[in-house]
């Protein structure tokens, strides 16, 4: 690594409202960090070429690498444990790592990086060293991808101590909390759909639109039940809620953004006020971080509660059988108004 990267940082410049894909959304939030702090640097497979996605390539098409360097945009051998060690490494040493792992499926080969080394140095060694690290894991099922390459092990992060575990749902949030997630001093899973890459949308570069950790956004309000997500099945469940809206359903769409440390806050309000609430994603059903939100509201609330994720099963390759594992609007309109009937 060149002397380079010690340099001292430079604030981002606010400017006008863009209209990026969740992926340029993402290049923009990094490319400031990079500018602002020489001791951020990405490391990871492809990033050479822009990204297996998209996700290290400017608005403009520039690949990130050819304006920072190859010793600030790394390309690595095919090996993910190296990848997150050599980050883990990086980041005890001062430096600030965007590891990319290019599908959460492949963070299994770095799992014992990340889940004993990475996670737990802060607390080991009584602070004496901080793992500034965000390990980008994209998650979620990717068209005809079949069963290594189509999951979402957001539950898995979550249950680690340690770690931080975000999911952006929007251009602007993968903007605004990726640049939280760097600036956090923790590591972070930063797990980003494979199919909302291109999902386009407004975008106002600057502090103005840094997305606190832990916070939820409420998408839309409601009286009747409240219905909870995050990720991909945000926009899911907010097309439910405009199904329901014309059965004379009101509901509340609240977008968790953050799965650890989670907004129960904001959950917990919302479930007292409607008396229901149901949790969608699209992880597998059992075992999924959905019941750790079901029962948190039961413990503190009178609100009655249901969760909806995908039947434990691989995801197939064929279409008829993806289909089974997606959770789409029809399935969380049909249990939304289940619950409402309780």
């Amino acid at each position: 690594m060149s002397s380079a990267v010690l340099s001292h940082p430079r604030a981002p410049q606010e400017t006008a409202t863009l209209t990026l894909s969740y992926a340029q959304a993402a290049a923009l939030a990094l490319s400031e960090a990079m500018e602002a702090d020489r001791n951020v640097i990405a490391m990871g497979e492809d990033l050479g070429r822009g990204g297996v996605f998209g996700q290290y390539r400017s608005a403009d098409g520039q690949a990130l690498v050819e304006r920072f360097g190859p010793d600030r945009i790394i390309d690595t051998p095919i090996s993910e444990s190296t990848i997150m060690g050599a980050g883990v490494g990086m980041a005890l040493a001062g430096l600030r790592p965007v590891v990319e792992l290019r599908v959460a499926d492949f963070a299994l080969c770095a799992i014992d990086e990340l889940v004993n080394q990475a996670a737990k140095n802060r607390f080991m060694f009584g602070g004496q060293g901080r793992v500034p690290l965000v390990a980008r894991l994209p998650i979620g099922i990717w068209t005809a991808s079949a069963a290594q390459h189509s999951q979402s092990f957001e539950a898995w992060f979550a249950h680690i101590p340690g770690l931080i575990v975000v999911a952006p749902a929007t251009p602007a949030d993968n903007y605004g909390l990726l640049h939280a997630a760097l600036a956090s001093g923790d590591p972070v899973v930063f797990m980003e759909h494979k199919e909302l890459w291109s999902l386009q949308g407004p975008v106002t570069p600057g502090p103005q639109q840094h997305v606190p950790l832990g916070k939820a956004r409420c998408v839309r309000a409601g009286s009747d039940i409240t219905l909870v997500s995050w990720s991909k099945q945000v926009h899911a469940v907010t097309q439910a809620a405009e199904s329901l809206a014309t059965l004379g359903v009101s509901a509340e769409v609240i977008d968790l953004r953050t799965i650890w440390p989670w907004d129960q806050q904001a959950v917990l309000a919302s479930a007292e006020r409607t008396g229901r609430m149901l949790v969608v994603h699209e992880a597998i059903q059992a075992a999924g971080f959905g019941g750790e939100i079901a029962a948190t509201v039961a413990e503190h609330t009178s609100a009655r509660v249901a969760r909806l994720g995908a039947p434990r099963i691989p995801v197939g390759y064929a279409q008829s059988l993806e289909n089974e594992s997606r959770i789409g609007a029809d399935k969380v309109v049909a249990a939304a108004l289940a619950l409402l009937k309780r």
